[in-house]
């Protein structure tokens, strides 16, 4: 599937909510959804027009999977093993995608955007117990230690990084030891520590049809 390479500041227009996908650019003047609060396009500026239920559930959906950075397909297979797992589909979706490594790299303050985590994940910056992981989508365990490869921890934008994560704060359900660059998982995320707005129900509703 081609990979979207636009502007991605459009995709937080579009979607009527600032995603953070441009890490500390989106606390800035600069931030394109502040300065252009409407919706991208020719017509952005037209009223809005009432929208289906199959409508507001696949902008939820879309909104997620552009949140994480994620392909139609790899969206889907995070959803059908959320499906799979006892409890709530909608919170398993979320914890799911909270416990890939990109993602983790980026709560950690390691990271300023989880595509920058990603790009760091992928030049095998870091390290999962020591040892050596380079998959993205890799989920993490209680208990996991992350922490910055020795030869990395003198990469500037790792430092700004960690510099700039009170910003956004590190959740609790993560342990972060600035000092030694290195971050422990507490535990998982319960729906309670995840305050994104995300309505995860109109997802499982879209995926049920």
């Amino acid at each position: 599937m081609a990979r979207y390479t636009g502007s991605t500041c459009r995709i937080c227009r579009r979607e009527n909510i600032k995603l953070f996908l441009k890490g500390d650019r989106c606390y800035s003047d600069k931030c394109a959804f502040d300065r252009r609060g409407y919706p991208p396009g020719e017509h952005g500026q037209r009223r809005g027009r009432k929208t289906s239920d199959y409508g507001i559930q696949l902008r939820e959906k879309q909104k997620v999977k552009k949140m994480y950075g994620l392909s139609e397909k790899q969206f889907r297979l995070f959803f059908e093993r959320a499906d799979k797992q006892k409890g709530i589909t909608g919170t398993n979706l979320l914890v799911l995608l909270e416990r890939r490594l990109d993602n983790i790299v980026y709560r950690l303050g390691f990271a300023n955007s989880r595509t920058q985590g990603r790009h760091y994940v992928l030049h095998q910056h870091f390290l999962v117990n020591g040892k050596k992981v380079n998959i993205p989508s890799y989920l993490i365990k209680v208990g996991d230690i992350i922490e910055v490869r020795e030869k990395s921890r003198n990469k500037q934008t790792i430092i700004d990084s960690t510099e700039a994560v009170v910003r956004r704060s590190i959740p609790q359900w993560l342990n972060f030891e600035k000092d030694n660059f290195k971050g422990v998982i507490r535990s998982y995320p319960t729906r309670e520590d995840l305050n994104m707005p995300i309505q995860e129900q109109l997802i499982v509703e879209l995926y049920s049809k």
